[in-house]
């Protein structure tokens, strides 16, 4: 009687096959395990009331306990001149500014729409200590800078950390009527030096790698 040769090589080419898809999901999971640890987007949700004629509130980007940049929400009590702003805590800190002239010889801050990518490339200017505006208005008589025209935008920050430019944005919404209401709602910035960040990118591809390869892992061990 003949040995069942057919069905025998049926089989191995089977479990080859399976050994094969398991081996090529253990490479992919240890391929994602292994990207770099401190490659991330470090994000800080908010909700901070950027209260009138409250002085300058300051956020720390990096969390090492010193403000990089503050805002500031201005009614001059002569005038009736609204004020929003956005101020460098630190020289080395510069905030990306609007094209084009808005109001007198006023610097304005640029309002970033999400998906921007804040990098090298963007409009970056020193202004310590005077800051940008971001919004300027009389009540409802005019409104300059591109802020006063949006409820919700992103400022593009460029900061020192140990003497390396590190990339982040903050979230702003902003209200202007008979005075101007504004909340910082988040912040962010790349932990790499000199990596660009995406304005309202709260995860970093290299992390998203890494999910990938933790599922992969899971899905070998089934």
């Amino acid at each position: 009687m003949k040995p069942p040769t057919k069905h025998l090589s049926s089989l191995s080419e089977h479990r080859l096959r399976g050994y094969t898809v398991a081996a090529t999901a253990a490479g992919v999971g240890a391929l994602c395990l292994t990207q770099p640890a401190e490659a991330k987007i470090v994000y800080t949700p908010a909700n901070v009331k950027i209260v009138q004629n409250g002085g300058l509130i300051g956020f720390d980007l990096n969390h090492d306990g010193v403000a990089d940049f503050g805002l500031s929400n201005r009614i001059d009590a002569s005038s009736g001149g609204l004020f929003l702003k956005v101020v460098p805590k630190i020289q080395a800190n510069e905030v990306w500014k609007a094209s084009g002239t808005f109001f007198s010889s006023a610097t304005c801050a640029a309002a970033l729409s999400k998906g921007t990518k804040v990098g090298s490339n963007g409009r970056f200017g020193l202004d310590f200590p005077s800051g940008k505006f971001m919004a300027i208005s009389n009540h409802n008589y005019y409104r300059a800078c591109p802020w006063a025209n949006v409820k919700q935008a992103y400022l593009g920050l460029k900061f020192a950390i140990k003497g390396k430019t590190h990339f982040g944005w903050a979230r702003v919404k902003v209200s202007i009527g008979r005075s101007i209401t504004a909340t910082l709602t988040g912040y962010a910035y790349e932990t790499i030096p000199g990596k660009p960040i995406i304005a309202g990118a709260t995860k970093g591809p290299d992390e998203q790698a890494g999910s990938l390869g933790t599922l992969a892992a899971g899905a070998v061990g089934r």
